[in-house]
Order: C-alpha cells, then structure tokens, then sequence
C-alpha cells in the first residue's frame, strides 16, 4: 500500500493498533466545534479528542469538573459533522462513570448514539475497571488514560507531575497492563516522567498518546487552544506553541474597530 492511499484511509482503532506496531507516531489533537474540526481531519490529525478541555478553553471554568454530558454531546456532535478520517473520541465528563457502571454505561450509550463518534475515554485505572468493562462489554471501544486525571484534581490539589515516586509509577504501570488486559484500544499518559512514559509504552501492545509524558509514547496530544496560541497564559514545559494566534486576532479584532469607528468600514467596495 502506497504512501498517499494509506494516509487516506479512515482511522480506526485497529488502524492505531497497526501504526505503533510499525513505530508511525500517532498525531492526536482537540477540537470542540465543526470548523476547528473540519481543519484539522483535513491537515491529516489522526485523532481528534472531544475533550473535557472543553469546560476550560470554551466555557472559561477553571477545571474540568463542571462541564455535563449534555455539553460534551454538544461539542462531539460539531466535531463529528465534520470528520471524514480522523478517529472522534470523546471524553466522559466527571460524575457519569465513576462508582457507578451502569451510569457509565448508559452515558457511553448517549455519547455513541447521539454524537456518531468512534469511541469514549475514561480517566482513571483500578478504581474505574468495572466501568470500563462494562462499557466494553456493550461493544463500545474504550481508551484510558492515566497519570495527571484533571477530573481528580479535588482530590490531589495540584497539577505536578504524576508518579515520580517508585510506588506511584509501579501503580500507573500496573493500572496500564489492567486497562490493556481489560480490551481498551490504548491510553493517554499525562504529566508523568519521560523515563516511566517510555516503561509503560514498551510494556503494553496497545498504542499510548503522551501529553507531557516523553517523546517515548507511541503519540503525542495537544489541546488545539494551547498550540495555537489562543490561550497564552497556560505554559507548561510539554507545550509547544505552533502559532500566535492571540496577537494575530487581538491584531484582527483592533484593526476591525478601528475601521468602523472611522467610517473606513465598509469602503464602496464591500457595499450592494
């Protein structure tokens, strides 16, 4: 198979599967409405995340706690409209799968249902695995994901690195062997050593993305707000900006002012 024809073909889990075992990396971002999205699929992103990210960049709340399920179908129905490639996966938010697995089941059910997207991801290890089961057992592809969790952050009061002691990264590394044995398609790794990101990589067969976890992932995801600058006061050290697009719209947005207050906008010719 060619080069052009398989960067043609739709993602699948299987397909994620396929390229760590041929050591491609996986390209993962966020979106959370149909022209983002639309963009994205057609630069060729191999996955796009329907984020609970969503809570923060899109409705301004300061963790990701407060956004509903309603609000997460709302945004993966944009996104999906807009996909002809990328695998959609979209996250549980908090309060719909933790302690509760046929709550968790019911909410996977909505998001396929209602959003058309490809599959669900839950934060979390041990504690969560009857909701991963059971969501799995409903035929419905699951991807985990450990390390940082933002929806525990009540809990754990900081967003500092995950794991750096030897009993928390043993803990990580045994969560990810229960979620790979448990039939999750692969996991996304948050905050944690680089060291410990490349052990768990090389320690599973499903694919990991890395979101501040080391080049040794077998992916990488961003949230698309950060890397595009739109967000400028969020700088972790995992972040690489790809754009300014605060001073480009901030640029955008001054000029447009200053031309209507001036009269200069519209000219005669952008009139009817």
């Amino acid at each position: 198979m060619s080069t052009q024809t398989a960067s043609l073909r739709p993602v699948t889990t299987y397909r994620l599967y396929e390229m760590k075992q041929h050591g491609e990396k996986i390209a993962m971002l966020t979106a959370y409405d149909y022209s983002t999205a639309r963009i994205l699929d057609a630069a060729g992103v191999d996955v796009i995340l329907v984020g609970d990210s969503a809570a923060n960049v899109m409705a301004g709340y300061e963790t990701t706690v407060p956004i509903t399920l309603d609000n997460m179908i709302y945004h993966a129905k944009s996104v999906t409209r807009a996909v002809k490639r990328a695998l959609v996966i979209v996250d549980l938010p908090f309060g719909t799968y933790q302690g509760n697995s046929k709550e968790a089941l019911a909410s996977a059910i909505r998001i396929m249902k209602e959003t058309e997207a490809d599959a669900v991801k839950l934060e979390g290890g041990e504690e969560i695995l009857e909701s991963v089961n059971r969501i799995l057992s409903a035929g419905i592809p699951v991807m985990g994901h450990l390390g940082l969790t933002p929806q525990s952050i009540h809990k754990f009061g900081t967003y500092a690195v995950r794991a750096r002691e030897e009993d928390e990264a043993e803990k990580l590394l045994r969560d990810a062997l229960l979620l790979e044995k448990a039939g999750c398609f692969g996991m996304v790794l948050e905050k944690i050593p680089a060291a410990l990101g490349r052990r768990v990589s090389e320690s599973v067969r499903i694919p990991t993305i890395g979101i501040g976890a080391g080049n040794g992932t077998d992916g990488q995801v961003l949230v698309v707000n950060d890397m595009l600058g739109i967000t400028n006061e969020f700088s972790p050290r995992f972040l690489r900006r790809y754009a300014d697009l605060h001073g480009i719209m901030t640029d955008a947005f001054t000029n447009y002012i200053t031309d209507v207050k001036s009269g200069d906008f519209p000219n005669d010719k952008e009139q009817y």
